[in-house]
């Protein structure tokens, strides 16, 4: 018998401990709950961990998840977690040359200076005026619909009532995004900036008629309230780490290195059965929550698996000596790099990486964006790295899909890697890898990760962040009540593959929790 088997059964066993997992272990154990979470990895977090990737050096990356925008602040003030967002002052920028000049296109700074940039890119004062209005009907639509991420699932048409706007609901809910960024802007930059919300870890066509574009751009503008997203102060991993603690001290039981492998269940009752060095136990639950994909999930159970899911990003970690210099002369590479750095991401070169991937061939242009962590919280580097000026870079490429990776994951990953760095050079005014700094061995610090080393590293189904395709925020026929219900009564999917998932949120572990209680068993 292991050691865990002596407790006999407890009220909730939570299978996996990334942020959902520990949200719900937090909730049921502050709730008098007797819970248990079983970890397969060594540590917490899942992919919203912070790691020192780069041998002898100093800094703390956020790995995987790097921003912060739909975590409810409900959730924070529940749990008490000692943890801090700062905000960011540049939304982004994104550089292009026209009629062969280096300029481009930054937003924040103030509204004067946006207004100025979009004139000095466009010519007139049209598309900035269009950008207000396009983005003051999506900031009322999402103070109305992100309070109802953490209720019991509106219907389709209770959440069209709660919007009371009929076109804000047309444009994001019923016609391809391609057709308000078309109507809407002029500029083909602008409209490029515009879409990449849609394309976050989702391999769409800006007019897909199956709308999964325009779930992905929803998720990307609703959050807070706000649409804002983030820098969390310490890496990501400070947030799991506070979810941990806040578990634990509500008395969680946290049992990493034990990687649950069956879920036998009869609706009331459930075993669960899971792997620990050279050892196999089991122990007793009344409920299970899931957190992880919906495949792992079916293996669990032993149901049949869903449609395979696929990812279709590149994630890349960088540490600079020092930031580049621009081509642009007219924006400091500090507040360029501070927001979002949108890299070869015009409407049409989206389109044309999209056919290109769709087509089984890497994008010849692979667009992606950028961000620096570090220009916000300088915490996460050593101080001998912030005397010495040292930054982070955070790459995230899109319309990159696992399928062009099964050939040969390592030298496609080299292959797109040296294209999508050079579709950065092509905007700076010196190499990137002159900036770039050596671990102890004398390396550069660079990390890749395709889709494949996601599935690989985190278990993410075919490298998909969101695990599966994005909802939409409503009930559907089979979603439940809180959009976490499984065929079983008493098992409950938490991760980012349940309704409303995706992101760093926490609002599925929120939402499995809530189920749980209003079930009313244990305590």
């Amino acid at each position: 018998m292991t050691a865990l088997e002596g407790h006999g059964t407890y009220d909730a066993v939570i299978v996996g401990a990334g942020h959902n997992g520990l949200v719900a272990a937090a909730y049921l154990a502050r709730a008098g709950r007797s819970v248990l979470v079983l970890e397969r990895l060594d540590h917490t977090g899942g992919a919203a961990v912070s790691t020192r990737p780069f041998a002898g050096v100093d800094a703390r990356l956020s790995r995987y998840s790097y921003l912060v925008s739909l975590l409810p602040r409900k959730i924070v003030r529940d749990l008490r977690l000692e943890f801090r967002l700062r905000t960011r002052t540049v939304s982004s920028y994104t550089p292009v040359e026209r009629d062969g000049r280096a300029t481009g296109l930054l937003v924040g700074g103030g509204e004067q200076r946006t207004r100025e940039s979009f004139a000095r890119l466009t010519g007139s004062d049209r598309e900035y005026a269009a950008w207000q209005r396009f983005y003051g009907m999506t900031g009322r639509l999402a103070q109305r619909v992100f309070p109802t991420l953490t209720e019991p699932l509106p219907t389709r048409d209770e959440l069209r009532r709660r919007v009371d706007d009929e076109e804000a609901w047309r444009t994001l809910f019923e016609e391809p995004i391609g057709v308000a960024v078309e109507d809407r802007f002029a500029d083909d930059l602008v409209r490029g900036v515009v879409l990449t919300d849609a394309l976050i870890g989702t391999f769409a066509d800006a007019h897909d008629p199956s709308l999964q574009q325009n779930r992905c751009f929803l998720y990307h503008v609703i959050g807070g309230g706000t649409g804002d997203w983030d820098v969390p102060v310490g890496g990501m991993g400070a947030l799991t780490d506070a979810l941990a603690d806040a578990a634990r001290r509500a008395g969680a039981v946290i049992a990493t290195g034990h990687e649950a492998v069956r879920v036998a269940t009869d609706g009331r009752a459930a075993e669960v059965t899971y792997r620990h060095r050279d050892t196999q136990g089991t122990v007793g639950a009344r409920h299970v929550l899931v957190n992880a994909s919906p495949e792992a999930l079916a293996a669990l159970t032993a149901d049949a698996p869903p449609e395979p899911a696929e990812g279709a990003q590149l994630k890349v970690n960088m540490l600079l000596t020092r930031l580049p210099r621009l081509r642009d002369t007219s924006v400091d590479p500090r507040e360029a790099f501070s927001g979002t750095f949108h890299i070869a991401e015009g409407y049409r070169q989206l389109a044309a990486a999209h056919a290109q991937a769709a087509a089984g061939e890497l994008p010849a242009a692979p667009p992606s964006e950028i961000y620096c962590h570090s220009l916000t919280d300088r915490t996460i580097l050593g101080p001998d790295l912030v005397e010495r000026g040292y930054q982070t870079l955070t790459l995230f490429g899109l319309h990159t899909p696992a399928r062009l990776f099964a050939r040969d994951n390592d030298g496609v990953r080299e292959d797109l890697l040296k294209a999508t760095l050079a579709q950065l050079d092509a905007h700076l005014a010196e190499p990137l890898a002159d900036c770039l700094a050596t671990d102890a061995d004398g390396r550069p610090c660079i990390e890749a990760k395709t889709p494949l080393d996601l599935e690989r590293d985190l278990g993410l189904p075919g490298g998909n962040i969101f695990h599966r395709a994005l909802s939409w925020p409503y009930a559907a026929e089979g979603t439940g009540r809180w959009g976490v219900e499984t065929p079983h009564a008493n098992v409950l999917l938490c991760g980012a593959g349940a309704v409303r998932g995706g992101g760093v949120s926490g609002v599925p572990g929120h939402n499995a929790a809530m189920a749980v209680l209003e079930a009313g068993e244990g305590g």
